[in-house]
């Protein structure tokens, strides 16, 4: 049989809430600018085709971790988003049967280096440094969608928030997306085979905004969860 030639590191996963099982991650799937009042904040139009941009798996943190502060920025952001587990992969996924795709869904956190993403974008450079950094995706326990309330697992609706310190900077319905979950499911699946394990979040409202050391960042999602992140010095 033939071995490996490094130990390979070991898998990524999401926990389950409720249980002591795991969610193993494949790939993780984000969309851009997908909340109008978001997009607006950001100086861009509210009515776009959703593009995407990726974080590596190792980049999920749990919730109740403090994470360090990150290297080469000095305007770390956060973003509040839902997060899809896909249960079941498939390529050209239609709108009407994107929902039966979904396994679960979870409270995500895409922390940005707003600088570094800004500095690349204007040169017209992939957004890596600014978004697929170490520790930039801390994801609360995922919740199977056929565990949540018959009104919620649709994922349509439902209060997204966040505070830093215990003040709202982040307050919005899921019913604000540009693009809802049918609609990113089947756009993303146009460009790429989804698998089962692969991970989407999907967009965050408006409030955005720069969290410094000692910051505790805590959010969540009406009937899916809540998260609390601390962010620590710098490594």
């Amino acid at each position: 049989m033939t071995g490996y030639v490094i130990t390979p590191n070991p898998q990524a996963s999401a926990a389950v809430a409720g249980t002591d099982e795991r969610f193993p991650v494949r790939r993780i799937f984000c969309v851009g600018r997908n909340y109008a009042a978001h997009a607006r904040e950001m100086g861009f139009s509210d009515k776009e085709p959703p593009f995407f941009f990726t974080k590596p798996a190792d980049a999920l943190v749990e919730t109740g971790s403090t994470i360090p502060y990150p290297p080469i920025t000095e305007n770390l952001h956060y973003e509040i988003e839902l997060v899809l587990a896909i249960g079941t992969g498939g390529a050209n996924i239609t709108p009407e049967d994107a929902v039966s795709h979904i396994w679960g869904a979870g409270v995500g956190i895409d922390f940005t280096r707003r600088d570094q993403q800004i500095a690349h974008r204007e040169k017209g450079r992939p957004w890596d440094w600014g978004k697929a950094f170490d520790n930039s995706a801390p994801l609360a326990p995922l919740v199977r969608t056929a565990d949540l309330p018959a009104e919620r697992q649709s994922l349509a609706e439902g209060r997204i928030w966040l505070s830093v310190n215990g003040e709202i900077q982040q307050d919005a319905s899921l019913a604000d997306q540009i693009w809802n979950v049918s609609d990113v499911i089947a756009f993303c699946s146009q460009s790429v085979t989804l698998k089962a394990g692969d991970l989407i979040f999907t967009g965050t409202p408006a409030g955005v905004g720069a969290v410094t050391s000692g910051d505790v960042v805590t959010g969540g999602i009406e009937s899916i969860g809540d998260i609390a992140i601390t962010i620590g010095p710098s490594a």
